[in-house]
């Protein structure tokens, strides 16, 4: 009998305070945004994304950004910790990069940030404003400042499998996508299936591509949606495909930047591209994290504490989230009375 392949150990990445909280549509306080941060950090979590740079007009979750990476940076709780925590946050355009280099100079900056491509033309100029062409001349300029301030840059390749405008996308335009990432600095590439467009076999036969083209997998992170249900099979996929590296969020949430924010319209990225506008979201951390421990795979993380922190969660929000093991729990590794 032929046994499944899977890596001993991964690294996975939390990005609740960004990514997860994009999409709500209340203010979500920034004690609280703080409280998880320090949260996933106790849990062991060493890489977590917790802002975006960008306008506040647009995604007003987010005009705490500066606030809530000082706080962060001189937490008591994770003092001895927060040396050995990357922080990332999103700096779509240029303007935002430089926001994130002001911080860095002020002594509480992101250690990471993150540009973003799309292999749609349609989608890359409603998530930028730019074309193609602007945009890598742009992402150009901005890896490079970066760098020359100590701050790390990821690559993002989002609309590998598809996208919600144009349909159907090809898995070798974000292959060389990726590679033109990496030629102009990139330290790594998040691989994302933004709109839950990606089934698991073209995920095994993408990362099967990429790895191929590019054997490091300290250079790839897989990030996906489960618009449709299929995130944590495409992890799977991922995994015999050989990736290593993982993010998610808490409950699953996340999803397209809200375009309603405590009663008030506003821009996000324009009209939600679903019926369901609620019908978004992540990769679950707690059942993520669950799974692979049953799996046997190695990931470093206290499974219990992410719990505790998922169920605290759900009452932040005001809402039962997507988690299936905040509710039923992990599965019992001792018997008990009959």
């Amino acid at each position: 009998m032929t046994s499944l392949r899977f890596p001993k150990k991964v690294e996975l990445a939390d990005i609740t305070v960004r990514d997860g909280f994009q999409h709500e549509e209340k203010w979500i306080p920034t004690a609280a945004k703080l409280w998880i941060a320090e949260e996933l950090v106790l849990a062991g979590y060493r890489r977590i994304e917790v802002t975006n740079l960008g306008s506040p007009k647009s995604m007003p979750q987010f005009a705490d950004a500066e606030q809530l990476l000082r706080e962060i940076r001189t937490s008591k709780r994770i003092a001895k910790h927060i040396g050995e925590v990357e922080l990332t946050a999103i700096t779509i355009r240029e303007r935002a990069v430089d926001r994130a280099i002001e911080l860095k100079k002020a002594g509480f900056g992101p250690d990471r940030i993150l540009m973003m491509v799309s292999t749609s033309a349609s989608h890359m100029k409603k998530n930028s404003g730019l074309d193609h062409a602007g945009y890598w001349a742009e992402a150009e300029r901005s890896i490079k400042k970066a760098h020359d301030a100590g701050i790390r840059v990821n690559g993002t390749v989002s609309t590998i499998w598809g996208c919600p405008i144009e349909g159907p996308t090809r898995l070798e335009d974000a292959v060389a996508f990726t590679k033109r990432f990496l030629e102009i600095g990139a330290d790594d590439i998040e691989h994302a299936d933004h709109d839950g467009s990606a089934p698991p076999n073209r995920v095994y036969d993408y990362f099967s591509m990429i790895l191929d083209a590019i054997p490091d997998t300290s250079k790839h992170l897989a990030h996906f949606h489960v618009t449709r249900g299929w995130g944590l099979a495409n992890v799977l996929a991922a995994l015999q495909a050989g990736m290593i590296r993982f993010e998610s969020t808490l409950g699953g949430i996340g999803g397209q930047p809200a375009n309603f924010f405590d009663g008030v319209p506003v821009a996000g990225t324009g009209k939600y591209y679903y019926q369901d506008p609620n019908n978004v979201g992540l990769v679950c951390t707690e059942d993520l994290v669950v799974m692979l421990d049953e799996m046997g795979i190695e990931t470093g993380l206290d499974v219990d504490r992410i719990l505790a922190t998922g169920r605290t969660v759900e009452r932040i929000v005001g809402r039962r989230l997507r988690s299936e093991t905040v509710k039923s729990g992990r599965i019992p590794k001792t018997t008990t009375g009959l």
